[in-house]
């Protein structure tokens, strides 16, 4: 693969939805669908807005190691990214993603308790495409 940032991150950018796994306190791992990301730095970390009373953010509390799935079904091409999520409550974190229409989720604005950021830094891809994976290390 010539540049893994790249056509990783456009694939990225094109989805509305993608796949996020926590691990359970019990071990196992649970996998939600999320909306989009609302910012990237390269392909290394990954911002998501998210209700704070949510199980994965409870998850991620006591476990923050992750896994984010993004797929585009019209070629039949993915990306997985391992790494650990940590979540952010504090208000610039809140305030660098809220987006005009989030008070559909989340009732009192951007300073609404139940709203958080989960911030996803990768250490690792995998990408799989014509049906050939490659692994491809994050710096």
């Amino acid at each position: 693969m010539k540049n893994a940032e790249k056509t990783i991150g456009n694939m990225i950018d094109k989805q509305k939805i993608c796949f996020i796994s926590s691990i359970d306190k019990d071990g196992y791992p649970n996998t939600k669908a999320m909306l989009q990301p609302r910012k990237r730095e390269g392909i290394k970390v990954i911002y998501f807005s998210t209700n704070t009373s949510s199980m994965k953010v409870q998850s991620f509390k006591h476990n923050p190691k992750a896994c984010v799935y993004f797929c585009d079904k019209r070629f039949y091409r993915g990306a997985m990214l391992k790494g650990t999520i940590e979540v952010l409550e504090d208000q610039a974190s809140k305030e660098m993603i809220w987006k005009r229409g989030d008070t559909m989720y989340y009732k009192e604005g951007v300073t609404d308790p139940d709203y958080c950021v989960l911030k996803f830094t990768a250490i690792s891809a995998r990408w799989y495409s014509m049906f050939k994976s490659v692994n491809i290390e994050i710096e």
